[in-house]
């Protein structure tokens, strides 16, 4: 269900319970300023998502609230990603669903990294 990316963030989400270790994950990555991890219902041979550690509901959130470390050191985190992951070269696609009409249903930042096929083009319907 789609969430108000404009709500205050809530720490019972899903992925604050993976970053307390509550829940667990398939780690990818993990630095002072992210945590990457597998997707558990895949959209292409690759799905990694990568979030930051801390409280931010969305990418508007984070871009105003963060610091600049934090930022840079998330940044950073993804382009690290697809790196180990052996993406670059064949290519891949960065996806961030921000708020009800994109349907992000998580209230925790979060990058889609894809992977692993060709993806084709992006359709807007």
């Amino acid at each position: 269900m789609p969430i108000d990316a404009t709500l205050p963030y809530d720490d019972q989400n899903i992925f604050a319970k993976i970053l307390r270790g509550e829940i667990p994950c398939k780690k990818v990555f993990e630095d002072d300023w992210a945590l990457a991890f597998h997707d558990i219902n895949p959209q292409a041979p690759t799905h990694v998502l990568v979030i930051p550690k801390g409280a931010y509901v969305s990418w508007d959130d984070f871009s105003g609230k963060a610091s600049d470390a934090e930022i840079a050191g998330f940044v950073r985190a993804v382009g690290q990603v697809s790196r180990a992951l052996g993406l670059v070269e064949p290519g891949y696609r960065l996806l961030a669903n921000i708020g009800m009409d994109s349907h992000q249903e998580v209230p925790h930042l979060h990058v889609h990294v894809f992977g692993g096929k060709p993806l084709g083009p992006m359709l807007m319907r």
